[in-house]
């Protein structure tokens, strides 16, 4: 269930769109980063920290995706953290009654649909703007906040480890996915988030994307240049040719050509 890719950082990955959760060991509990997917994987994750004696003692979400904001009772009461903006966002979204019940919709189209406990969505406190590391008693935890793919999405690197936790991008499997609003915007945004990732590539051994494979060091600038060459072409108006979508896309994996393709449609437009 967790698998350990540094000392004190441990990784579960889901079986819905390998989605990783980050586990990072503390001196009183654990971390707990963009728990899920579904109610029976968070309490597993539950489970098997509470035979190793190591309660959850915080939470962060990376950015406002419904499958970033999960939580489940089992995981106890934990504050969860997230910066000022996704934690706004989120309230944003929750004010709507029907939120969870759009979400609940759209999972009925997947193999996971009933499977996620929605009761907790959302519940973040945002940090103060500008918050450097994530305030719990444990290794420090650098906040790396961007307006890249969602509002207030945040990279976290645990220093100590060597572990850059990427959030919604960065992956093996999926392309770039821009913000909503304006298409140059996001863009330009996007290529910042890049050069602060970058930034601090050099002292990175280990990353883990919100979905897709854990990689090492020898990957993280290729990820990068990736990453930075399909928005680039984007920019100028391109289409990327890029190893994650169409007939070399990773078995499994052909849909992400749909979102591709969508993107392409609304930069057009």
């Amino acid at each position: 269930m967790l698998r350990q890719i540094a000392e004190g950082v441990l990784v579960h990955e889901s079986e819905f769109v390998q989605t990783n959760t980050v586990v990072v060991q503390g001196r009183a509990g654990v971390l707990l980063v963009d728990p899920g997917i579904t109610g029976d994987e968070m309490v597993a994750i539950a489970d098997d920290l509470g035979k190793a004696g190591q309660p959850v003692v915080a939470g962060f979400s990376t950015h406002p995706d419904w499958d970033h904001v999960l939580w489940h009772a089992q995981l106890g009461d934990a504050p969860r953290y997230g910066t000022a903006r996704c934690a706004a966002h989120m309230r944003e979204v929750l004010s709507d009654a029907e939120a969870k019940a759009r979400i609940a919709a759209h999972l009925l189209e997947t193999e996971i649909a009933g499977q996620v406990p929605l009761e907790l969505l959302g519940l973040i406190t945002g940090l103060p703007a500008g918050t450097a590391r994530i305030p719990w008693d444990g290794p420090q935890v650098r906040i790396i906040e961007h307006q890249a793919h969602a509002p207030g999405h945040a990279a976290l690197f645990i220093e100590e480890r060597g572990v850059l936790v990427a959030g919604d991008m960065l992956s093996d499997v999926l392309v770039p996915m821009l913000d909503v609003g304006d298409p140059a915007t996001a863009i330009e945004e996007y290529l910042t988030a890049l050069q602060l990732l970058e930034d601090v590539a050099g002292d990175v051994d280990v990353i883990v994307p919100g979905h897709g494979s854990v990689g090492g060091s020898d990957q993280m600038r290729a990820r990068i240049e990736r990453d930075r060459a399909y928005v680039l072409a984007l920019r100028h108006g391109q289409v990327p040719a890029d190893p994650r979508v169409g007939p070399s896309a990773k078995p499994g994996w052909e849909w992400v050509s749909d979102i591709h393709e969508a993107q392409l449609r609304r930069l057009n437009h």
